[in-house]
């Protein structure tokens, strides 16, 4: 397979590596020296065991390669096709392994410490027992920087972590549902935001683990609860709020007053309220007509709401991970310091709306999402035109061919943002590099 451009990224961060500093191979030469590596392996004449340090791989390709027992140490393997790849009882000490795709790869006793594998899928990926604790990341010929790995925002979606040493590491925002974590070591392990619904947990370790905001449905947190791991932040199979079957009257009679309320601008009906309910056991809004509705600090999560209708809705601090949002109409709405981590906006409409006729009479209301988490968040073809987003985390999002013109990002993180295509026309930026669209080849 050969390798693949890597997409346009506005960036804030510097690399862990100065690619100026590596040795650059290409892909024939990597295909060699996996050949080499396949013979010594083999066992036959002429075979040698790879060996690679301080090495610009980045953007090239091992996939289904056989590099089991191979040594890499502090190289540059971002947005790489690892996939399918055999790195058992491999060393990758101190790599860089970030947005690469490690679909199905083999980790098992692999050396992974300090290697940073940020933004990767790792979906099926097997890492049982493999070392995932806190390596020392290399300057020059000295390793003194300790730090433990990182799978922030990495997808883990049914891996096998199970006897894995893991203390330490970050897995901040990252997707473990369905994954085998049985008999690891997760003490002291970063897990803000990470969604390990339906993980296999049994016999592991998480003593003074970060879990705020982590998902946990579908886990039996008995042994947790025992050992005394703080959960009160956590996202549980316990109602995070007021349950939809606790409210006070049933959704779909409050739905029909709002409705009423909408239509004779406020003289009939009821504005519907969700502020603080949970609403995740619905599963689906799919399409429905919710304009103008205000649900402060509701509990969205995972909810199929593509299409949904949310003109000039107040949804400050609500929870909207992992939603499907395809499609769906957010004009004039505020989302001030809301919840996207991971959710599916696609081809969304956050535009402004504008109320009222011509001159003085005009209000011109734009989407508000200051403050907002969007890491992750699939924003390819968004209609955002002078929407604010001043404070807000959009760390890894993609923006491909979205209309940004005139969107407000002061202070905004726009760490790796992905913005193939976009417009920016008249878009605030207050960091020193200003991002561009992608020109056409």
């Amino acid at each position: 397979m050969s390798p693949y451009l890597p997409p346009l990224r506005f960036d804030q961060s510097m690399p862990d590596h100065s690619v100026s500093d590596l040795e650059r191979l290409t892909q024939d030469q990597l295909d060699a020296m996996a050949r080499l590596h396949k013979r010594f392996l083999e066992g036959r004449l002429g075979g040698r065991r790879a060996v690679l340090k301080n090495m610009d791989l980045s953007g090239l390709s091992f996939h289904g390669q056989n590099l089991k027992q191979a040594d890499f140490m502090s190289c540059l393997m971002t947005e790489m096709d690892l996939s399918g790849a055999n790195f058992q009882e491999a060393a990758l000490y101190a790599c860089n392994l970030s947005d690469s795709n490690l679909y199905q790869a083999n980790f098992v006793r692999a050396d992974l410490r300090g290697a940073r594998i940020e933004n990767a899928n790792l979906t099926g990926a097997n890492l049982e027992k493999a070392d995932l604790r806190a390596g020392g990341i290399s300057s020059g010929n000295n390793y003194s920087e300790i730090q433990g790995v990182n799978f922030r925002g990495a997808n883990l979606s049914g891996a096998r972590l199970g006897g894995s040493m893991a203390s330490r590491a970050d897995f901040s925002d990252a997707i473990m549902a369905g994954a085998n974590m049985a008999r690891g070591d997760f003490t002291g392990a970063q897990m803000e935001g990470a969604d390990l619904s339906g993980a296999d947990i049994e016999g592991a370790e998480f003593g003074g683990a970060n879990l705020k905001s982590a998902i946990l449905t579908g886990l039996n947190l008995s042994e947790m609860k025992r050992k005394g791991v703080d959960l009160s932040a956590a996202l549980t199979d316990d109602n995070m709020g007021v349950a939809v079957s606790d409210m006070e009257e049933p959704l779909p009679t409050l739905v029909e007053k709002h409705r009423a309320w909408v239509q004779s601008a406020g003289q009939n009906g009821r504005q519907l309220d969700l502020s603080d309910i949970d609403l995740r056991m619905l599963k689906t809004l799919k399409m429905e007509k919710l304009t103008a509705i205000r649900a402060v600090g509701a509990k969205f999560f995972g909810m199929n709401l593509y299409k949904i209708e949310l003109q000039s809705a107040v949804l400050d601090e609500s929870d909207f991970r992992n939603c499907d949002m395809e499609g769906a109409d957010l004009r004039g709405s505020s989302f001030r310091n809301a919840n996207f981590a991971h959710a599916k906006l696609r081809d969304a409409n956050c535009g402004a709306l504008v109320f009222g006729g011509d001159g003085s009479a005009r209000r011109f209301s734009p989407c508000d999402f200051e403050g907002a988490n969007l890491r992750y968040g699939d924003l390819a073809g968004v209609q955002m035109k002078n929407a604010i987003f001043r404070g807000a985390d959009l760390s890894y999002a993609d923006l491909s061919d979205a209309d940004v013109r005139g969107v407000d990002f002061t202070g905004a993180i726009m760490k790796s943002v992905v913005l193939d295509g976009a417009e920016i026309d008249g878009a605030i930026f207050d960091t020193p590099d200003k991002p561009a669209p992608a020109k056409d080849e």
